[in-house]
């Protein structure tokens, strides 16, 4: 037998996303009998809106079935620009916008166009799985800065400084966040910009749950905050989580027209564009407007409902305590007082009462617990109950 010829370096680095995985496991053990209560998986369990799915249809049926333009069909970026203005007042061209399979993707574009071996991307953790691979995959180093559930899970502009180097060219923003649910305010990211501009940093401001927000917070377009921000930010959002859409893989990304161009120019290399009808469904999601705001209240009246059940059963469990997210449908509990980590304390909650969490230390926290309310009101009543019954165990 011949020796196996080697893998790239980026094919050897690469991690494998650990939320996928999890929510794998867990779906392995319910194929096989298991009653598993999985918090796990990002995504919303509500189905997408019929209108939604009656557009890419219809649009399938007339033969939008063909290569569309690389960075979205005109119309939906034309939608996209229209509702940045509305929402936000936030002027751009349709020429800045292009559209993706996926927000995961719009990242990873944004990556790719602003970072170069030998470069730093600073990262605040906890932060989603994906960005330090992302990161590497270009060839850059990510520089971690923990903010921990003391600091709120947010990053302060003294952290930013004393993060800083002369190589720094990136730093990643996520709010609402993925995996805390943390919000900023208009006036923390005001003051995290001042610190960005005068670094001279591109800011990839990913904004995917942007819509996600409850207790009568409003969200924050990074990039409206000056006319400097706006030169330097790359803008990421979609349509998975405002509108269940995440199988349909469709993320937004809005920069300056010479980046949005870079980055359609990658994608023509890598993707050609996103699937051509599903593009027609995310245009009715703007266009029809009253519908999308029903479908999204309804989403949103459950999620909080989730939220606030879930974040007071959690601080009743001795030896957990949690912080009320503002935002997303995430809540991330510290477990450290169990004297475990917390990768070993997942394995045992799952094999023991098959309740599936995704460990911190995922995301770069170690001692905490990412748990997703995007679920059933059953399996959170559920879940909570094996939860509070095994950290019981752990405490005799």
């Amino acid at each position: 037998m011949s020796t196996p010829l080697p893998l790239s370096i980026w094919a050897k680095n690469i991690s494998p996303s650990p939320t996928l995985a999890i929510d794998a496991k867990a779906k392995a053990l319910q194929a096989a009998g298991e009653d598993v209560c999985s918090f796990a998986a990002g995504e919303p369990d509500f189905d997408t809106p019929q209108f939604i799915k009656d557009a890419a249809i219809a649009a399938l049926q007339s033969g939008k079935t063909k290569y569309a333009p690389t960075p979205g069909i005109e119309p939906l970026r034309q939608a996209i620009a229209d509702r940045y203005l509305t929402e936000y007042g936030y002027k751009i061209t349709s020429g800045q916008v292009v559209v993706s399979p996926g927000g995961k993707y719009s990242c990873y574009l944004a990556v790719l166009a602003t970072c170069s071996p030998g470069d730093e991307a600073i990262v605040p953790a906890p932060y989603w799985v994906s960005y330090p691979e992302m990161i590497k995959l270009a060839g850059a180093t990510p520089k971690f800065v923990l903010c921990d559930d003391r600091a709120g899970f947010k990053l302060t502009p003294a952290l930013l400084e004393a993060a800083i180097t002369p190589r720094t060219k990136l730093l990643i923003l996520n709010s609402p966040s993925n995996p805390t649910g943390a919000i900023y305010s208009r006036a923390e990211l005001s003051a995290l910009a001042e610190v960005a501009v005068r670094h001279n940093l591109y800011v990839l401001a990913d904004e995917m749950y942007e819509h996600l927000i409850y207790d009568g917070h409003e969200p924050v377009n990074f990039a409206t905050l000056s006319t400097a921000v706006a030169e330097r930010t790359i803008t990421v959002a979609g349509f998975s989580k405002t509108y269940a859409m995440t199988g349909w893989r469709l993320g937004t990304l809005v920069a300056p027209l010479p980046i949005a161009k870079a980055c359609s120019e990658l994608q023509s290399q890598m993707s050609s564009n996103a699937t051509t009808f599903a593009q027609y469904g995310a245009l009715a999601a703007l266009k029809e407007k009253a519908q999308a705001v029903a479908a999204l209240g309804e989403m949103k009246t459950a999620f909080d409902r989730r939220r606030r059940y879930l974040h007071a059963e959690l601080n009743r469990i001795p030896g957990v305590s949690c912080l009320l997210a503002g935002g997303a449908f995430y809540l991330f509990p510290n477990i450290s007082s169990f004297g475990l980590k917390d990768a070993d304390f997942c394995a045992r909650l799952l094999e023991q009462e098959k309740v599936a969490a995704v460990p911190g230390s995922a995301f770069g926290a170690e001692g905490y617990l990412r748990l997703s309310y995007a679920t059933s009101d059953d399996i959170l009543r559920k879940g909570v109950e094996r939860l509070t019954r095994f950290c019981a165990s752990l405490k005799r």
